[in-house]
């Protein structure tokens, strides 16, 4: 599923302040499961996880390889799945930092954060959130 065939109701679930796990792959394989907070940016469709530079989340996604964000809650869920990237360039920070902040509680100061940036291309969900 595209960006543009979100639903109104998986957008607003995509705002509701709600935590997700982030799915990335070792080097052996086996997969690294995290909870994390996250932004969507529907524009670009992007969705960001602040985090520390040093964080084994981080030096996984560096690598550009396949993730995925599942947001849950009840019977609804959602995933947002794409490569990612991590970026330490201050101005990509302040701005997961600012959208981080909209949707859960401003963030501790941590001057060796990053911002993981996942490109999305590939959109599943419940049945509730995509009716036909």
């Amino acid at each position: 599923m595209t960006n543009e065939a979100l639903s109104a109701e998986a957008t607003e679930f995509l705002r509701e302040r709600h935590l997700a796990t982030l799915s990335s792959l070792r080097p052996d394989g086996s997969p690294h499961v995290v909870p994390v907070g996250f932004t969507w940016d529907a524009e670009r469709r992007l969705a960001r996880v602040i985090t520390d530079g040093g964080s084994v989340k981080a030096r996984l996604a560096a690598g550009g390889g396949r993730v995925a964000l599942c947001q849950v809650e009840g019977r609804r869920w959602l995933t947002l799945e794409g490569t990612s990237t991590v970026s330490a360039d201050p101005e990509r920070v302040s701005e997961a930092v600012a959208r981080y902040a909209e949707r859960y509680r401003t963030p501790r100061e941590n001057p060796t954060r990053v911002v993981i940036e996942i490109t999305v291309d590939r959109v599943l969900g419940s049945s509730d959130l995509f009716p036909a």
